[in-house]
């Protein structure tokens, strides 16, 4: 395959992804200036820490796209389409019986998440009326993590795209609605959140209807029910499951951590950390069936990487402040964020490597090295800089914040060698 054929077929991958992330950081972007322009700092607060919550029910229930997008992927591959079937029946079906229990618990999971968290009274109490509302989206999420990584598996990003975009235009569409016009503050985003997820469903159904119409197979419970097939599945996902629930947790460590210097500083930080989802560009390298190509994938998703991470680096450097009085006109707040936006703009660059390898591995189905190497950098990296940086208030948490995400790139560059030197990824010629 010549050089441009690769590059085309990287790009009718990577390119639906990244368009469907900048929608996503847009949204995170509409959520923070709606809520930036209300009278105060308590709305930004409520909705970072209640973020954080559900931060660790959606992104830890994200190895329901990474696993089916690896799995579907292999049946792809092998022409099966009973087991395309089988393997979108039980994602889901995972996914719905997660939700469930999600709804069951709401009460002691909203009571002991914020207890867990810090943030004045007023923080809190905003906080739990937009977990609240937010937490009847929980059926419409999983479905919609599952069956994205089944598109992604069948390398159709372009249906993951159409389905990305709709859910957050029409969520940014009803947040300017809800908050704005209808005076309904936390209530509002979390309502504008549902209501567009559950409308990705009915998209997302529609387009797989498309897809399976004409390949043949048949829908078949027993054998998406299959304990061996579900051992398979759910052994894959145990190790993204813990990658996934580190992550989270410096997240929400770090916001607990911002919240103990005050409102307004935690209300800054959710604001910088917004411009840290922009970096969300990289795609992921695209599998490939010999080394040849799949080195042509990697070098391709490096040089991209680089140019966009320079490109954030230089936006954040020039327009940092303008994005930051555009997202909130509350004064205070936006000094805080000011004082630490120093930070955000080496950060691009510094997290391209993570990004990068971290796609690698996820599409190499690499799960153990990826849970390893958060751990190392969750509890030897953040969390010792922490410890030592702490005279350094609110700069240390950024400093153990911006360790981590350098630890997280060397630590993963380190395994990537490991298995270049031992067959590599790919061990067909």
């Amino acid at each position: 395959m010549r050089k441009d054929s690769t590059g085309r077929a990287f790009w009718l991958l990577a390119g639906p992804m990244m368009i469907s992330n900048l929608s996503m950081a847009l949204l995170g972007l509409v959520d923070t200036a709606v809520i930036g322009r209300l009278d105060s700092a308590v709305y930004l607060g409520g909705v970072a820490i209640g973020g954080i919550i559900f931060d660790f029910l959606y992104w830890g229930m994200g190895f329901l796209r990474m696993g089916a997008t690896g799995l579907t992927a292999q049946a792809r591959g092998q022409n099966d389409a009973a087991e395309l079937r089988a393997l979108l029946l039980q994602s889901t079906l995972i996914g719905l019986g997660v939700a469930l229990l999600i709804l069951l618990l709401q009460a002691p999971i909203i009571h002991y998440g914020l207890a867990l968290l810090e943030g004045g009274a007023e923080v809190k109490r905003h906080a739990a009326v937009y977990c609240r509302w937010m937490i009847w989206g929980a059926p419409a999420l999983m479905l919609l993590l599952a069956i994205n990584g089944w598109l992604l598996g069948m390398q159709n990003a372009v249906a993951a795209l159409q389905i990305g975009v709709f859910v957050n235009v029409i969520n940014i569409i009803l947040d300017i609605v809800l908050v704005i016009y209808l005076g309904m503050d936390v209530r509002g985003v979390a309502l504008a959140s549902v209501i567009a997820q559950y409308a990705g469903v009915v998209l997302a159904l529609l387009l797989v209807r498309g897809m399976l119409r004409g390949r043949g197979g048949r829908w078949s419970l027993a054998r998406a029910l299959d304990l061996q097939k579900l051992r398979l599945f759910l052994a894959l996902n145990h190790d993204i499951f813990i990658r996934t629930v580190c992550i989270i947790l410096v997240f929400a460590f770090f916001t607990r951590e911002g919240g103990r210097h005050g409102d307004l500083v935690l209300a800054g930080n959710a604001i910088l950390m917004k411009f840290y989802l922009l970096m969300a560009l990289v795609g992921r390298a695209v599998g490939a069936q010999s080394r040849r190509l799949f080195k042509r994938a990697v070098a391709l998703t490096l040089k991209w990487s680089l140019w966009f991470g320079l490109l954030l680096t230089l936006f954040y450097w020039l327009n940092g402040a303008w994005l930051i009085n555009m997202l909130t006109d509350i004064e205070p707040v936006r000094a805080v964020a000011l004082a630490y936006l120093p930070w955000m703009i080496g950060l691009p660059l510094l997290s391209v490597w993570c990004f990068l390898l971290d796609g690698i591995f996820i599409g190499a189905t690499r799960g153990a090295e990826m849970r390893n190497a958060m751990l190392i950098c969750t509890f030897a990296g953040f969390l010792p800089v922490w410890y030592l940086c702490q005279p350094l208030g609110n700069h240390g948490l950024w400093l153990a914040f911006t360790a981590f995400t350098i630890l997280r790139g060397a630590v993963l560059g380190l395994y990537y060698l490991r298995i270049a030197r031992h067959g590599g990824f790919v061990r067909m010629v």
